[in-house]
Protein backbone atom coordinates (compact mmCIF):
# COMPACT_ATOMS: atom_id res chain seq x y z
CA UNK A 1 0.00 0.00 0.00
CA UNK A 2 1.35 3.27 -0.84
CA UNK A 3 2.05 6.13 1.78
CA UNK A 4 -1.01 8.85 1.54
CA UNK A 5 0.09 12.22 0.98
CA UNK A 6 -0.68 14.91 3.19
CA UNK A 7 -1.44 18.45 2.03
CA UNK A 8 -1.63 21.78 4.43
CA UNK A 9 -3.07 24.71 2.99
CA UNK A 10 -2.67 27.86 4.51
CA UNK A 11 -6.01 30.00 2.83
CA UNK A 12 -6.24 33.32 4.86
CA UNK A 13 -10.05 33.74 3.13
CA UNK A 14 -11.75 36.25 4.52
CA UNK A 15 -14.18 37.69 2.11
CA UNK A 16 -16.81 35.15 2.88
CA UNK A 17 -17.09 36.74 6.51
CA UNK A 18 -16.11 40.41 5.46
CA UNK A 19 -13.62 40.97 7.85
CA UNK A 20 -10.00 41.64 6.95
CA UNK A 21 -8.83 40.33 10.36
CA UNK A 22 -9.59 36.47 9.56
CA UNK A 23 -6.36 37.15 7.19
CA UNK A 24 -3.93 37.95 9.58
CA UNK A 25 -5.67 34.97 11.87
CA UNK A 26 -4.76 32.31 9.19
CA UNK A 27 -1.51 33.73 8.92
CA UNK A 28 -0.85 33.61 12.67
CA UNK A 29 -3.14 30.04 12.67
CA UNK A 30 -0.50 28.84 10.27
CA UNK A 31 2.88 29.44 12.73
CA UNK A 32 0.40 27.47 15.51
CA UNK A 33 -0.21 24.47 13.48
CA UNK A 34 2.33 21.57 14.87
CA UNK A 35 5.25 21.68 12.61
CA UNK A 36 5.59 18.36 10.18
CA UNK A 37 8.68 18.22 7.85
CA UNK A 38 6.85 15.05 5.51
CA UNK A 39 3.55 17.34 4.65
CA UNK A 40 3.70 19.60 2.04
CA UNK A 41 3.02 23.68 2.82
CA UNK A 42 1.09 25.53 0.38
CA UNK A 43 0.01 29.05 0.48
CA UNK A 44 -2.63 29.87 -1.24
CA UNK A 45 -2.92 33.67 -2.78
CA UNK A 46 -6.08 35.99 -1.68
CA UNK A 47 -7.51 39.18 -2.59
CA UNK A 48 -6.73 42.34 -0.05
CA UNK A 49 -9.29 44.43 -1.97
CA UNK A 50 -11.67 45.59 0.65
CA UNK A 51 -13.67 47.63 -1.58
CA UNK A 52 -14.11 44.30 -4.14
CA UNK A 53 -14.99 42.14 -1.44
CA UNK A 54 -18.03 44.39 0.52
CA UNK A 55 -19.96 44.92 -2.56
CA UNK A 56 -22.24 42.89 -3.17
CA UNK A 57 -23.00 40.66 -6.61
CA UNK A 58 -26.43 38.91 -7.11
CA UNK A 59 -26.86 39.71 -3.26
CA UNK A 60 -23.26 38.08 -1.90
CA UNK A 61 -20.21 39.65 -0.84
CA UNK A 62 -17.51 39.71 -2.67
CA UNK A 63 -19.14 36.88 -5.26
CA UNK A 64 -16.17 37.38 -7.64
CA UNK A 65 -13.29 36.92 -5.75
CA UNK A 66 -14.63 34.15 -3.78
CA UNK A 67 -15.13 32.01 -6.93
CA UNK A 68 -11.75 32.62 -8.21
CA UNK A 69 -10.05 31.63 -4.94
CA UNK A 70 -12.10 28.45 -4.86
CA UNK A 71 -10.86 28.00 -8.18
CA UNK A 72 -7.52 28.37 -7.73
CA UNK A 73 -7.58 26.42 -4.11
CA UNK A 74 -9.63 23.29 -6.01
CA UNK A 75 -6.92 23.55 -8.87
CA UNK A 76 -4.13 23.53 -6.69
CA UNK A 77 -5.70 19.74 -4.72
CA UNK A 78 -6.57 18.63 -8.30
CA UNK A 79 -2.90 18.97 -9.47
CA UNK A 80 -1.74 17.64 -6.36
CA UNK A 81 -4.23 15.43 -5.68
CA UNK A 82 -3.15 14.46 -1.70
CA UNK A 83 -4.77 12.04 0.02
CA UNK A 84 -5.46 14.22 2.89
CA UNK A 85 -5.98 17.97 3.25
CA UNK A 86 -5.28 20.09 5.94
CA UNK A 87 -6.71 23.64 5.74
CA UNK A 88 -6.12 26.90 8.01
CA UNK A 89 -8.37 29.61 7.29
CA UNK A 90 -10.07 31.67 7.09
CA UNK A 91 -13.55 32.62 7.59
CA UNK A 92 -15.75 29.12 7.14
CA UNK A 93 -15.65 29.42 3.38
CA UNK A 94 -12.48 27.76 3.64
CA UNK A 95 -13.89 24.43 3.67
CA UNK A 96 -15.78 24.73 0.21
CA UNK A 97 -13.31 23.92 -1.81
CA UNK A 98 -11.42 21.03 -0.32
CA UNK A 99 -14.14 19.14 0.44
CA UNK A 100 -15.56 19.16 -2.58
CA UNK A 101 -12.33 17.86 -3.89
CA UNK A 102 -12.30 15.31 -1.03
CA UNK A 103 -15.63 14.44 -2.31
CA UNK A 104 -14.55 13.96 -5.51
CA UNK A 105 -11.96 11.74 -4.51
CA UNK A 106 -13.99 9.46 -1.76
CA UNK A 107 -17.20 9.51 -2.55
CA UNK A 108 -20.42 8.98 -0.81
CA UNK A 109 -17.92 7.05 1.57
CA UNK A 110 -17.10 10.58 2.92
CA UNK A 111 -18.53 11.77 6.13
CA UNK A 112 -18.79 15.62 6.98
CA UNK A 113 -18.67 16.63 10.63
CA UNK A 114 -19.08 20.42 10.84
CA UNK A 115 -18.34 21.13 14.14
CA UNK A 116 -19.64 24.97 14.39
CA UNK A 117 -22.55 26.50 16.95
CA UNK A 118 -24.10 28.09 13.67
CA UNK A 119 -25.17 25.58 10.95
CA UNK A 120 -23.58 27.68 8.07
CA UNK A 121 -26.54 26.74 5.95
CA UNK A 122 -28.24 30.25 4.37
CA UNK A 123 -28.61 31.20 1.02
CA UNK A 124 -28.88 34.62 -0.79
CA UNK A 125 -32.10 35.07 -0.04
CA UNK A 126 -31.42 35.22 3.50
CA UNK A 127 -27.74 36.15 3.75
CA UNK A 128 -25.33 37.99 2.04
CA UNK A 129 -22.01 35.95 3.40
CA UNK A 130 -20.53 32.87 1.83
CA UNK A 131 -19.60 32.01 5.39
CA UNK A 132 -22.96 31.32 6.29
CA UNK A 133 -23.92 29.29 3.14
CA UNK A 134 -20.77 27.58 2.64
CA UNK A 135 -22.73 24.01 3.60
CA UNK A 136 -25.71 24.78 1.36
CA UNK A 137 -23.38 25.02 -1.61
CA UNK A 138 -22.07 21.69 -1.08
CA UNK A 139 -25.18 20.46 -0.74
CA UNK A 140 -26.15 22.07 -4.04
CA UNK A 141 -28.56 24.28 -1.82
CA UNK A 142 -27.04 27.73 -1.72
CA UNK A 143 -25.87 30.22 -4.09
CA UNK A 144 -26.44 29.06 -7.47
CA UNK A 145 -22.97 29.98 -9.21
CA UNK A 146 -21.34 28.92 -5.63
CA UNK A 147 -23.21 25.44 -5.95
CA UNK A 148 -22.65 25.13 -9.52
CA UNK A 149 -19.09 25.41 -8.70
CA UNK A 150 -19.06 22.24 -6.31
CA UNK A 151 -18.49 19.41 -8.82
CA UNK A 152 -18.86 16.73 -6.35
CA UNK A 153 -21.61 17.63 -3.60
CA UNK A 154 -22.59 15.41 -0.58
CA UNK A 155 -26.00 14.25 0.21
CA UNK A 156 -27.82 15.54 3.79
CA UNK A 157 -27.03 11.71 4.92
CA UNK A 158 -23.35 12.58 4.95
CA UNK A 159 -23.29 15.84 7.00
CA UNK A 160 -23.14 16.15 10.84
CA UNK A 161 -23.07 19.10 12.98
CA UNK A 162 -21.49 18.92 16.12
CA UNK A 163 -21.93 21.62 18.75
CA UNK A 164 -24.69 22.96 17.08
CA UNK A 165 -26.89 25.43 19.21
CA UNK A 166 -30.45 23.92 17.68
CA UNK A 167 -32.75 25.92 20.00
CA UNK A 168 -31.00 29.07 18.87
CA UNK A 169 -31.48 28.41 14.60
CA UNK A 170 -32.26 31.39 12.96
CA UNK A 171 -35.17 31.83 9.81
CA UNK A 172 -31.62 31.31 7.52
CA UNK A 173 -31.14 28.27 9.33
CA UNK A 174 -34.11 26.25 8.86
CA UNK A 175 -32.40 24.03 6.17
CA UNK A 176 -30.91 22.03 9.01
CA UNK A 177 -34.31 20.44 9.91
CA UNK A 178 -36.12 20.84 6.54
CA UNK A 179 -33.31 18.54 5.25
CA UNK A 180 -33.29 16.33 8.23
CA UNK A 181 -29.93 16.81 8.69
CA UNK A 182 -28.60 14.63 12.12
CA UNK A 183 -27.10 17.35 14.53
CA UNK A 184 -25.37 16.62 18.26
CA UNK A 185 -25.93 19.60 20.67
CA UNK A 186 -22.85 20.65 23.15
CA UNK A 187 -25.18 18.95 25.84
CA UNK A 188 -24.93 15.99 23.65
CA UNK A 189 -21.25 15.83 22.89
CA UNK A 190 -20.78 17.00 26.81
CA UNK A 191 -18.94 13.39 27.52
CA UNK A 192 -18.93 10.72 24.72
CA UNK A 193 -19.20 11.23 21.44
CA UNK A 194 -21.73 8.43 20.70
CA UNK A 195 -24.33 10.23 18.74
CA UNK A 196 -21.47 10.88 16.07
CA UNK A 197 -20.34 7.43 16.10
CA UNK A 198 -23.84 6.39 15.54
CA UNK A 199 -23.74 8.15 12.29
CA UNK A 200 -20.87 6.88 10.92
CA UNK A 201 -22.20 3.46 11.45
CA UNK A 202 -25.88 3.86 10.36
CA UNK A 203 -24.28 5.66 7.24
CA UNK A 204 -21.36 3.25 6.87
CA UNK A 205 -19.06 6.16 6.37
CA UNK A 206 -15.41 5.50 6.44
CA UNK A 207 -13.68 8.74 5.50
CA UNK A 208 -14.48 11.68 7.06
CA UNK A 209 -13.81 15.57 5.83
CA UNK A 210 -13.82 18.11 9.88
CA UNK A 211 -14.82 21.39 9.38
CA UNK A 212 -13.67 22.83 12.44
CA UNK A 213 -15.10 26.45 13.61
CA UNK A 214 -13.32 28.01 16.46
CA UNK A 215 -16.31 29.55 16.94
CA UNK A 216 -18.09 25.85 18.43
CA UNK A 217 -15.98 26.79 21.77
CA UNK A 218 -17.04 28.88 24.83
CA UNK A 219 -14.88 31.78 25.31
CA UNK A 220 -14.48 30.74 28.74
CA UNK A 221 -12.41 28.31 27.39
CA UNK A 222 -10.77 29.94 24.43
CA UNK A 223 -10.28 33.51 23.35
CA UNK A 224 -9.46 33.90 20.10
CA UNK A 225 -13.15 34.16 18.27
CA UNK A 226 -15.43 36.51 17.41
CA UNK A 227 -17.50 36.41 20.20
CA UNK A 228 -14.77 37.23 22.93
CA UNK A 229 -13.67 40.64 21.60
CA UNK A 230 -12.43 42.69 24.56
CA UNK A 231 -14.44 45.12 26.09
CA UNK A 232 -17.75 43.82 24.41
CA UNK A 233 -20.59 41.80 26.34
CA UNK A 234 -20.99 38.51 25.07
CA UNK A 235 -24.23 39.04 25.77
CA UNK A 236 -24.63 41.48 22.98
CA UNK A 237 -22.87 39.28 20.44
CA UNK A 238 -25.99 38.92 18.30
CA UNK A 239 -25.80 35.12 17.08
CA UNK A 240 -25.33 32.18 19.47
CA UNK A 241 -21.82 31.29 21.53
CA UNK A 242 -20.21 28.11 21.74
CA UNK A 243 -20.66 25.57 24.93
CA UNK A 244 -17.60 23.31 24.36
CA UNK A 245 -14.26 22.99 25.50
CA UNK A 246 -11.52 22.12 23.44
CA UNK A 247 -10.77 19.39 25.52
CA UNK A 248 -14.09 17.80 24.32
CA UNK A 249 -12.94 18.97 20.65
CA UNK A 250 -9.69 16.54 21.24
CA UNK A 251 -12.05 13.75 22.72
CA UNK A 252 -14.45 13.89 19.99
CA UNK A 253 -11.51 14.13 17.41
CA UNK A 254 -10.05 10.83 18.58
CA UNK A 255 -13.55 8.64 19.10
CA UNK A 256 -14.55 9.05 15.50
CA UNK A 257 -10.63 8.39 14.54
CA UNK A 258 -10.80 4.83 15.65
CA UNK A 259 -13.93 4.39 13.47
CA UNK A 260 -13.11 6.31 10.35
CA UNK A 261 -10.13 7.90 8.97
CA UNK A 262 -9.81 11.62 8.98
CA UNK A 263 -8.78 12.91 5.36
CA UNK A 264 -9.61 16.73 5.54
CA UNK A 265 -9.58 19.27 8.55
CA UNK A 266 -10.33 22.41 7.99
CA UNK A 267 -9.69 25.14 10.87
CA UNK A 268 -11.63 28.53 10.48
CA UNK A 269 -12.93 32.01 12.35
CA UNK A 270 -9.51 32.29 14.20
CA UNK A 271 -9.60 35.87 15.27
CA UNK A 272 -6.59 36.29 17.99
CA UNK A 273 -7.61 39.46 19.42
CA UNK A 274 -4.57 40.22 21.77
CA UNK A 275 -2.31 40.19 18.40
CA UNK A 276 -4.79 42.11 16.48
CA UNK A 277 -5.29 44.44 18.54
CA UNK A 278 -1.44 44.92 19.45
CA UNK A 279 -0.73 45.38 15.76
CA UNK A 280 -3.63 48.15 15.34
CA UNK A 281 -1.80 49.72 18.24
CA UNK A 282 1.45 49.63 17.11
CA UNK A 283 0.08 50.78 13.81
CA UNK A 284 -0.19 54.61 15.21
CA UNK A 285 2.83 54.85 17.03
CA UNK A 286 5.53 57.27 14.53
CA UNK A 287 8.27 54.62 14.59
CA UNK A 288 6.39 51.84 13.02
CA UNK A 289 4.92 54.60 10.35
Amino acid sequence: MSEQRTVRLILPQWQGGVNPDYLFGAELLAQVLPPDDQVETIHVPVSTNLAASQTATDGVAGKPVLLQQMAETKSILDVKQPDRVITAGGDCSISEAPFDYLSGKYGERLGVLWLDVHPDIADPSTSQHVHEMVVANLLGKGDPDFSKAVANPILPRQLMYGGLDHAALRPMDQAVDALGIRYATPEDLASDSQSILDWLAAEQLTHLAVHFDLDVLTPADFRSILPAQPHTAISDFGAAVGQMALRQIVRVMHDVSQQADIVGFSIAEHMPWDAINLRHALREIAIFK
